[in-house]
């Protein structure tokens, strides 16, 4: 794991709550920075993907895993 990325745990949180957490992160790194986060809500894939795709975002990874959802995201231009 990279140790310039931002880890945001948002396990146990439902929608809304894991994208604003994980926006708040962002406004922390420079364009090209990156956030690893953790969620378990069902709902994130979709809510990452068009948080991502409405801010200029890279969605990098989506990793589902056993108990938890991984999202790799590189900040855009905002």
């Amino acid at each position: 794991m990279n140790d310039n990325v931002i880890l945001v745990d948002a396990t146990g949180l439902r929608c809304p709550l894991p994208v604003l957490k994980a926006r708040k992160a962002m406004k922390a790194l420079n364009k090209g920075g990156q956030i690893r986060v953790w969620s378990t809500d069902p709902a994130s894939p979709l809510d990452f993907r068009h948080f991502c795709q409405s801010k200029g975002h890279k969605l990098i990874s989506v990793e589902e895993r056993a108990d938890d959802i991984e999202f790799l995201i590189e900040k855009g231009s905002e």
